[in-house]
């Protein structure tokens, strides 16, 4: 028979309640963390956020982002994002490029003699480039896009916690928003911590997280769900652990693939996707760990209605008991 490669055994039986208290309690206290973090130290926003200039330029040589870049050093714009533009609609001898700079001082745009100083400095590197367009974010439109974020980032939370409890428990909802707060707060403080440039792509990671962690979740409490009548008699507790189990090598293989997966984007993809690979990486790793140790622990704590009282309070036992 052919060999298949096996990330774990397939059959385990590692109790994943033994330290429920130390790895719940760790979780609260990096959320704590995370958010006094964010407070202290705050988010090293990007210019989607803090507003600012985005010059789009063509030229029928190819774009060279460090010549770009350099050549803008002295002007001393502060945060500048440079990143080529792909379509494939485009010519052969058509070679697209957009440039970010951050806002000059709270203005709602930068000068046209700020504007006249960039064009002079690319065209020394390029003599072919034409500047098409030049569009400004004020810092009004930034404030109004970090709200937009955050009511993405929540609604997405309400309309998974509405999914979940509709089609199993408002146990595993609970479980389930729970482990998904967890996981976006912690990458939400790791970039407070490093000063990470924080902009749209990483509310886009946040929401790519969101998706992730739930289905990983959900996995798990299907089956769960599907072992409850087949065990009606084994304690919750254990039934939770021989579910997990169950599922731990599907767990293990979706993580890896997705982490071999983001690491080719992280080495060959460049500055403009680092950030939010970077978010996708965490948001992955955390987002393992919550499933198997928050979102069960929440609904073991709250139990589970299986058809009587619930099995892990006094009269759940005198339930189970009196089915023997």
């Amino acid at each position: 028979m052919p060999m298949r490669l096996r990330l774990v055994p397939e059959k385990t039986t590692i109790d994943f309640f033994r330290w429920q208290y130390v790895t719940f309690g760790a979780s609260l206290v990096a959320v704590v963390l995370s958010l006094l973090t964010v407070a202290v130290f705050g988010l090293n926003f990007g210019i989607d956020f803090r507003g600012g200039t985005t010059i789009r330029t063509e030229s029928t040589q190819a774009v060279d982002v460090g010549e770009y870049r350099t050549a803008m050093q002295t002007l001393g714009l502060g945060d500048v994002t440079i990143s080529e533009v792909f379509d494939p609609t485009f010519g052969p001898d058509q070679h697209v490029a957009m440039i970010r700079i951050e806002a000059q001082d709270g203005a709602e745009a930068i000068t046209p003699e700020v504007i006249g100083a960039i064009e002079t400095a690319l065209r020394a590197v390029d003599p072919a480039i034409t500047f098409p367009s030049v569009e400004s974010v004020g810092p009004k439109v930034s404030a109004e896009l970090i709200w937009s974020a955050l009511l993405a980032v929540a609604a997405g939370s309400a309309g998974i916690w509405i999914y979940v409890w509709l089609r199993f428990e408002w146990q595993f909802a609970v479980g389930t928003v729970a482990a998904l707060v967890h996981d976006v707060l912690l990458t939400v403080g790791i970039f407070a911590i490093f000063q990470i440039k924080f902009d749209l792509t990483i509310v886009a990671a946040l929401l790519t997280i969101l998706g992730y962690s739930v289905n990983d979740t959900v996995v798990i409490f299907d089956r769960l769900r599907e072992n409850l009548p087949k065990y009606k008699k084994m304690p919750l507790r254990d039934l939770m652990n021989l579910t997990t189990n169950e599922t731990l090598s599907r767990t293990i293989m979706t993580a890896l693939t997705t982490l071999i997966a983001l690491t080719s984007l992280l080495v060959f993809g460049g500055d403009v996707l680092r950030g939010f690979v970077f978010a996708m990486m965490f948001g992955v790793v955390v987002g393992t760990y919550s499933t198997l140790y928050v979102a069960k622990n929440i609904v073991l704590m709250l139990g589970v209605d299986r058809g009587g009282p619930k099995q892990d309070s006094p009269a759940g036992t005198r339930f189970a008991e009196a089915e023997n």
